[in-house]
């Protein structure tokens, strides 16, 4: 195993190109401007970024679209797709160790967790995808002897994805994934945050086979690059993993201009349930730690809120807490390291105000809540837990999206469900029992998109992903359902003799 200083030394001697990602080739933006892209754990420059504007973005679109219409992404035989994504998944694994130092310098997260998770997760969901295209098959329907009526699915044309800070390559896998395996182009809108892994994957896309034009990276802010996406009239869907704030935007972009497609998968709020018949509160612990404090608890389907009996709550705190002792917390590039840092210096601030907040509120400090290494120039977080939270606390309502636990405590199973679903969320939740029963009848009355039983989890790539409520709109990511969303339906009617 690579040790930490060697880490630090591979980081030390990292090259970097912040350059977008345009028509098949690295570009400096137009207007050649640049923007700091920082590391979360010193605060310091990593790198500069391609600033792009409009012009850059127009290039982008017109790209997308000739390579389109060409038909020589779209039209391909969907074995050379395949065969052109498994390479690329290929390509992904054996950068592995280049894209987790990427990921881990400019998102902050723990270089054991982007070796061990991210990065190869990124390439599995892109081969899973590539195996789907020359699988699925299109329809005839019953429509008599006189007529053939074909059902046939399309590739919707030019795709705009705009990715999230927290999990940038797999995420970016999420989106490319079954877009590129249906035949569609794609422009990439990264978070600002977090440009470096995405374009670098884009590098390893051409050189994988994918034709110039079909995959582009327009690095740049929200209000000019992610904006221009949702108005631009050649767009025909946006793709977008982030805030339920900014996903309501992109909704009003479409209304506005020409109807796009939208697809979000935004905020949560999600309940871990545990019921009273469980027994063995050692595995609960475990994976209701990891639910909240896992990528730093900056995970849009992160178990924020835990739902408990009062008879148990004391026995799962102490030994959540114990199992807390075991995640360290420090230098992302330490492999031993679990918690890392906060993205960036406002979110810092703004999950610290957040953690003020509940103790002005009344809610009780279990552990945590202080800002720790702030001689590194970091944005380091200790993991947090509350008790004595009530469900209308602002730290039971709001998405946090930073390492901090809200406890709460309920009376009987009715009330558990009703605080559950007592949310404008619906993206995830977890639930604990050891009845059967309970598990399907409790399951079936939660409002999510996701319920896991005994764990905590996403599922896998099999299984979509996505929310109920203002969880989500249009779709889901993952599984052969994200293949649907990104085509478009025709009917062809031949009438015979």
């Amino acid at each position: 195993m690579t040790t930490h200083q060697e880490w630090k030394q591979r980081a030390e001697s990292l090259s970097i190109d912040g350059r977008a990602f345009i028509a098949g080739q690295r570009c400096t933006a137009a207007s050649n401007e640049t923007f700091n892209t920082l590391n979360p754990a010193t605060g310091k420059v990593l790198a500069e970024v391609a600033l792009c504007d409009a012009s850059d973005l127009e290039r982008a679109v017109v790209a997308a679209r000739e390579a389109f219409e060409s038909g020589v992404w779209s039209k391909a035989a969907p074995a050379h797709r395949k065969a052109v994504l498994s390479r690329l998944a290929q390509l992904i694994e054996e950068h592995a160790e280049e894209l987790s130092l990427l990921e881990t310098l400019d998102a902050g997260k723990p270089i054991g967790e982007c070796l061990a998770l991210d990065i190869p997760e990124a390439a599995a969901c892109i081969r899973w995808h590539a195996e789907v295209t020359d699988k699925r098959y299109d329809a005839l329907s019953p429509s008599g002897s006189n007529v053939v009526s074909m059902i046939t699915r399309e590739p919707i044309g030019v795709v705009g994805a705009v990715l999230p800070w927290n999990f940038p390559a797999l995420m970016l896998a999420w989106k490319i994934g079954p877009i590129l395996s249906v035949g569609n182009s794609v422009i990439v809108k990264p978070a600002a945050q977090t440009s470096l892994s995405t374009l670098r994957i884009a590098d390893l896309a051409l050189e994988a086979g994918v034709p110039a034009g079909v995959f582009s990276v327009v690095t740049g802010s929200g209000q000019v690059v992610g904006q221009g996406l949702g108005y631009h009239p050649d767009v025909d869907l946006i793709a977008f993993t982030g805030s339920t704030e900014t996903g309501k935007r992109f909704l009003h972009y479409s209304a506005d201009t020409n109807l796009k497609r939208v697809v979000l998968e935004c905020g949560g709020k999600n309940p871990q349930i545990i019921l009273p018949d469980v027994a063995n509160l050692d595995t609960v612990a475990e994976q209701a730690v990891a639910a909240a404090f896992w990528n730093m608890g900056e995970n849009c389907s992160s178990g924020s809120r835990m739902l408990v009996p009062s008879s148990m709550k004391a026995a799962l705190l102490e030994k959540m807490l114990a199992v807390l002792e075991g995640w360290k917390l420090g230098d992302p590039l330490d492999p031993e390291v679990k918690v890392g840092a906060l993205i960036e210096q406002r979110h810092y601030e703004k999950v610290l105000g957040h953690i003020e907040q509940a103790k002005a509120e009344g809610a009780h400090l279990v552990c945590g809540g202080n800002a720790v290494l702030v001689e590194t120039g970091g944005w380091f977080v200790e993991p947090t837990i509350f008790d004595n939270v009530t469900p209308q606390m602002s730290i039971a309502v709001e998405e946090v999206f930073g390492p901090v636990l809200s406890v709460i405590e309920y009376t009987d199973v009715e009330e558990a469900i009703r605080i559950a679903n007592d949310t404008c969320y619906g993206l995830a939740a977890s639930l604990w029992t050891d009845n059967v029963n309970n598990a399907h009848k409790v399951a079936a009355r939660i409002r999510a998109g996701t319920v896991t039983v005994n764990c905590f989890g996403e599922g896998d790539l099999s299984t979509p992903f996505g929310g109920f409520k203002q969880s989500g709109f249009g779709g889901r990511d993952k599984s052969v359902y994200a293949h649907d969303q990104y085509c478009e339906l025709k009917t062809t009617w031949l009438k015979l003799d």
